[in-house]
């Protein structure tokens, strides 16, 4: 019964995999082509630079201030709210043969023209050795999570599921970071943060519908190994949909009120969750399928008792 209602109710996921596995490599491709040529607009968590943190006495005129920051001292000057309407943050860029102490006077004088009692709450300096050292361990960062996941998923799954899904993964962080590349999107530290998040929500979804396909390996006797992935992926779908519904409302209020400081972040957030969504299923399983997958791959090993050979024989 449940093998005959199974197969009744699938939706053919698999009949489009091939052109958008083809839709995929080419945006893989271009991605990649566009982080050798054009690379990333690091920001100034990576790159170096004075943090200025001011306190206005009423709502903070964030135009108004940047076009007083004009003089070359203070050019690609990020003015940002942080926190309340009255909190700004202003992030000064390097630059050769300028001070930081020179542009946090220029900072202060020019938010003294528009607030008199403005308060200069906090400066920080970052160095761009320090920045390269972010940059370098936040790299290393996404190397060792795809490495521990790939471990932590060969161990739990059949190996063709394991490169399936460490593939699948790969295929997210490429093209969000992608996205970054040809937009020259600021990737600071949040963004950072937003693609080790699609690292996780991306394995969340393709371990879900794995373990359905293992599950249904077992219980279905008959169909090839692409009806049951079809089946598994068509069983799933209900909670993928949920899933990323309710995430996509969080998300997209982040990126449409969540103001400039975490726009990055939502950025991220938001390419990633589309991208991870299809994937796991046109990336992840598709390639399994393709390795070869079957039912004898997802059977327990069987582990033979000691002296079971010695009762065979016994009359």
């Amino acid at each position: 019964m449940f093998q005959i209602l199974s197969i009744k109710g699938t939706v053919n996921f698999l009949r489009h995999a091939v052109p958008i596995s083809i839709l995929s490599l080419i945006l893989v491709i271009g991605s990649l082509t566009s982080l050798a040529t054009k690379g990333i607009n690091w920001g100034l968590d990576f790159t170096g630079g004075t943090v200025v943190e001011l306190e206005f006495s009423s709502t903070a005129n964030l135009q108004a201030l940047r076009a007083e920051l004009t003089s070359v001292e203070t050019e690609g000057v990020v003015v940002q709210n942080f926190g309340s309407s009255r909190d700004v943050i202003t992030r000064l860029p390097v630059k050769e043969g300028v001070k930081s102490e020179t542009q946090v006077q220029h900072v202060m004088e020019a938010a003294t023209k528009l607030d008199p009692q403005v308060i200069q709450k906090r400066v920080e300096m970052v160095g761009p050795q320090i920045g390269k050292e972010l940059a370098e361990q936040g790299g290393l960062a996404v190397l060792v999570a795809l490495i521990c996941i790939l471990i932590y998923v060969s161990f739990r799954f059949e190996w063709r599921l394991a490169l399936g899904s460490v593939a699948a993964l790969a295929h997210d962080v490429i093209i969000t970071l992608g996205v970054f590349s040809v937009l020259q999107l600021d990737f600071d530290l949040t963004v950072l943060a937003g693609v080790l998040t699609v690292v996780g929500y991306s394995l969340n979804d393709t371990i879900v519908v794995f373990d359905r396909i293992r599950e249904n390996f077992l219980k279905m006797r008959k169909g090839s190994p692409e009806e049951i992935v079809n089946t598994s992926i068509t069983q799933t779908m209900s909670r993928t949909i949920i899933t990323t519904g309710t995430t996509l409302v969080v998300v997209i209020a982040l990126f449409l009120k969540g103001g400039t400081m975490i726009h990055g972040f939502a950025t991220a957030l938001l390419m990633g969750i589309f991208v991870g969504t299809f994937s796991s299923i046109y990336v992840a399983s598709f390639l399994a399928v393709k390795l070869g997958i079957n039912r004898e791959h997802m059977l327990p090993v069987e582990i033979e008792k000691e002296g079971a050979d010695q009762d065979q024989l016994m009359p």
